[in-house]
């Protein structure tokens, strides 16, 4: 403008971009790493599934575990209103962290509830399975006292990855310790986005915590206790301080032992799992 003979000030091109949309604004991780053949059809699956179990009145959950935090004086991102600032250290070094919180959720879609159990030490199935058998215990069999089957959408991967036969051994013990059949629909490669609670639990879960220090666990607890939207949604958090083993992996005898039975539609994603005492 200074060229063209017309000076002006920031704060005018600052309006003038506004006005034509161009604003600041930050990279968004939308593009999908791939697409897998059968990805249209699982989706059909999933929703086929839902609509059998919400037909039933039987219950389905959607089930993630959030990115790993550190416990600590350690910075993270955000804002909040206070009388003076909050102090981390310099450095993000892992090793001057009290330890880590592993948020492991399950939303009921169909209530527009969320219930995050707290690991204090690894993301492993038996942990993923333990934090469900919790819920159930001590939530979800109360909101859902007359189930005959349960239905857990989740991820390919992670402590709950479809192509591993010791979470499918983990699922078949917590199916045992409730009692109740539990099918399970895993969303194909690529699509974790997908799934519910990773975009109606997840982001409100974050900005209740966003800017402040996780210096204890029962900072954390209170936090996420908070998370909760207009529309209705709130959420229930417990802390399983229990150790798990990790590089756990499924005996020759533990294979053998499996009820899992599978899907003639996409098996490899789709199964279900019985009690023994309904064998």
């Amino acid at each position: 403008m200074e060229e063209l003979g017309t000076p002006v000030g920031h704060d005018a091109i600052d309006t003038w971009l506004d006005d034509e949309g161009i604003r600041f604004r930050q990279i968004r991780k939308d593009l999908a790493g791939g697409e897998h053949p059968d990805r249209d059809a699982q989706f059909q699956r999933i929703s086929e599934l839902i609509d059998v179990y919400e037909s039933a009145g039987n219950p389905w959950f959607s089930m993630d575990t959030k990115a790993k935090e550190h416990l600590g004086k350690l910075y993270r991102k955000g804002r909040v209103r206070s009388s003076s600032a909050f102090y981390a250290f310099d450095h993000d070094f892992p090793s001057w962290a009290d330890g880590v919180v592993i948020p492991h959720g399950i939303y009921d879609r169909r209530l527009n509830l969320g219930h995050i159990n707290l690991g204090l030490f690894h993301d492993t199935s038996k942990f993923a399975c333990d934090s469900f058998l919790w819920f159930w215990n001590r939530i979800g069999k109360q909101r859902y006292p007359d189930a005959t089957s349960i239905l857990l959408a989740c991820d390919g991967g992670g402590s709950n990855a479809s192509n591993k036969y010791i979470f499918k051994y983990d699922l078949q013990q917590l199916s045992d310790a409730i009692g109740l059949e539990i099918r399970v629909a895993h969303y194909p490669p690529y699509c974790s986005k997908y799934n519910p609670i990773e975009r109606r639990l997840f982001p409100h879960v974050a900005r209740a915590c966003r800017g402040m220090l996780f210096d204890s666990i029962e900072r954390v607890v209170e936090l996420m206790r908070c998370a909760s939207t207009a529309t209705g949604l709130r959420t229930t958090v417990n802390v399983i301080r229990r150790a798990y083993e990790t590089k756990r992996n499924a005996t020759e005898q533990m294979k053998q032992e499996l009820r899992t039975i599978y899907d003639e539609l996409m098996p490899k994603w789709s199964y279900c799992t019985v009690p023994e005492s309904r064998q």
